[in-house]
């Protein structure tokens, strides 16, 4: 009995399958991992490239935590226009828009407040804000105020806190969108499967009902 060779895609298809476990199994996290994080400043219409951020710095897998990350003094720096920052997080490069750090509507010292979203070992998001630094921390940290607000004094040390927020993993209405949209390809694939496999009943049916139409009296015999 001759073998029946395997199809190109029947190959294609399981290889993709192989590389979609792996992409995912690299992209997965545990407690206590470091989620590398990238920053790039803009002062004055000009932006530096993306930094890699050294580990302490970075967020910690499911851990919550407040660390400090140096700002450079930005090249033509006078003052007079604001310094904005940018992040990007984890190896899915979430990004953060640009964020108003310095020349804000505040007289505070700023801060950085970010949130994290995972579920299992999979980060889904992250989102973050710049708000007024609680004057608790700053009463504690002397320094920080006169060390930010000093125009000669660089680099700046801005204070972020990382906040991580679980998900449930049973996504609901994902879920329901998933059943819909499956049921919708099955019923597709169900319908042309029963097309195909009707095809010749359907061919010998038109056949014999166009044999039959052009029958003299529309085929009917005469019965005297």
């Amino acid at each position: 009995m001759a073998r029946t060779p395997i199809k190109p895609t029947t190959i294609f298809s399981l290889l993709f399958s192989i590389w979609c476990c792996f992409f995912a199994i690299s992209l997965a996290y545990r407690p206590g991992d470091v989620v590398p994080m990238s920053k790039m400043g803009q002062y004055h219409s000009s932006r530096t490239v993306w930094f890699d951020m050294i580990g302490r710095q970075c967020p910690i897998f499911g851990v919550n935590r407040e660390v400090f990350i140096r700002v450079e003094k930005p090249v033509g720096y006078t003052g007079a226009d604001p310094y904005k920052i940018s992040f990007q997080v984890g190896r899915e490069k979430f990004l953060i828009p640009w964020l108003l750090l310095i020349n804000r509507k505040s007289s505070e010292v700023p801060m950085i407040d970010v949130h994290l979203r995972y579920s299992g070992s999979d980060l889904h998001g992250v989102t973050a804000k710049v708000i007024d630094m609680p004057h608790h921390f700053v009463e504690t940290h002397p320094g920080l105020r006169k060390q930010f607000w000093d125009p000669e004094q660089w680099p700046k040390h801005v204070l972020i806190r990382y906040t991580w927020q679980e998900q449930s993993e049973i996504d609901v209405a994902a879920g329901f969108y998933v059943l819909f949209g499956s049921g919708l390809v099955l019923s597709f694939i169900l319908a042309i499967y029963i097309l195909q496999s009707s095809r010749d009943k359907l061919a010998r049916f038109v056949r014999e009902t166009v044999a039959e139409s052009s029958l003299p009296g529309g085929g009917v015999a005469k019965v005297e």
